[in-house]
């Protein structure tokens, strides 16, 4: 399997001093714990895996810990790295670690640390609280267009339609089977545990409902007042908003706001469903085939565009702004990027038409240091996927 281009991040910090624990983070299924054992195998210095899966008090860690230490003496070894994956599910595993890896600050044992686990879990749950000053987070999203090319052939629609799950890539020639995979293997874990069990929902029925629906409205717009007409025992809008925020902060789906000046305007905007990897738009929407998408150029555009936005929510946090979409009237433009005090307008086009009147009300308003309009002749969405977003800031 390929090598991510966050390995040569990880490599280069583990080649440093000891400073700081390393944490690897991101959602289900995108090749985390696989491209640190492939690391671990060229790695100059000795080093120990443990997984923490199965695990439920902290005194485990504080176990590993000391093995780790007892090993480095017993070597004779000048350092040593510690992997833990899947630190997350161990209740209190913060404290732990933070009580560890000052021990070893304060008596100079050379132990280097690495952390592994989900995005959400370890930043709410110990990372901002336990362990701030100790840590850098090395942030893995889903695999990108070109990862899922080399590696397994695939072209830009079958990107488009099945995302960036390599876990999937065996699937996609039996469309039943796929979707079982990405709801067995991906949605029914990274809502159930990372989740459910995480955060307090008087409603899991209708978080699992508000997940399909909003996955299945991917690139299009639905206010949180429609949607209850939609939703078993939906409660109100305010529940809605603060269980898509948790989905947000699981890396499924997200509800983009309107881009606005008055900050007061874009919390109270009809949100714009985004999911963070279309096969979750793909697999959450019934009765819709590969065929049927790319052959329905009306129906092939909202996955284009849907996979636009997975682009540009997986380069997030990495490039550190926010997205975006904006609409005056009849007037629209797909996403805005803002930077700073940089913006930049993003227009998707999956057809030969290639006029946007929201573009250029766009323009005379907030005048954009860029805009773009991809698909078609003006900018290929393989372009784009390959392309650097930051050569623009």
């Amino acid at each position: 399997m390929l090598r991510r281009r966050q390995s040569e991040t990880l490599i280069n910090r583990i080649s440093e001093p000891r400073r700081t624990i390393q944490v690897v983070a991101g959602p289900r299924q995108v090749g985390k714990t696989t491209m640190v054992k492939q690391i671990l195998k060229n790695l100059a210095i000795p080093s120990m895996f443990f997984n923490a899966d199965t695990v439920e008090s902290n005194q485990w860690i504080s176990e590993r810990w000391e093995d780790a230490r007892a090993q480095l003496r017993y070597q004779g070894a000048k350092e040593m790295l510690l992997v833990i994956d899947e630190i997350h599910k161990i209740d209190n595993w913060s404290e732990a670690v933070k009580r560890e890896w000052d021990a070893d600050t304060f008596n100079d044992v050379n132990l280097k640390v690495v952390l592994l686990g989900s995005s959400r879990l370890l930043i709410k749950k110990g990372l901002t609280e336990s362990l701030a000053g100790r840590f850098e987070l090395i942030p893995m999203g889903h695999w990108s267009y070109d990862e899922m090319h080399k590696e397994f052939g695939w072209t830009i629609e079958q990107y488009i339609y099945y995302g960036g799950y390599p876990g999937s890539a065996a699937y996609i020639n039996d469309e039943s089977r796929w979707r079982r995979y990405i709801r067995d293997a991906i949605v029914t874990p990274a809502i159930k545990k990372d989740v459910i069990q995480t955060s307090i929902i008087y409603k899991p029925a209708l978080l699992h409902q508000l997940f399909k629906l909003s996955c299945s409205y991917s690139s299009e717009l639905l206010s949180y007042n429609k949607m209850l007409g939609s939703l078993q025992d939906a409660g109100n809008t305010t529940t809605l908003a603060s269980y898509m925020e948790l989905l947000g902060e699981s890396k499924l789906v997200t509800g983009l706001q309107k881009y606005a000046v008055d900050a007061s305007r874009k919390y109270r905007s009809i949100p714009k469903f985004q999911v963070y990897n279309n096969a979750l738009m793909t697999a959450m929407t019934d009765g819709i085939s590969f065929k049927k998408a790319y052959t329905q150029p009306k129906l092939w555009g909202r996955w284009v565009e849907s996979a636009v936005g997975c682009w540009l929510l997986d380069h997030a946090d990495d490039m550190e702004y926010r997205l975006y979409y904006w609409r005056d009237g009849n007037d629209e433009v797909d996403f805005v990027v803002v930077h700073g005090e940089t913006m930049i307008a993003i227009e998707v086009k999956s057809g030969h038409e290639q006029t946007n009147r929201g573009l250029s009300v766009l323009r005379e308003k907030y005048h954009p240091k860029h805009s773009l309009v991809v698909g078609g002749a003006s900018m290929p969405l393989e372009q784009l996927f390959q392309g650097n977003l930051r050569n623009l800031f």
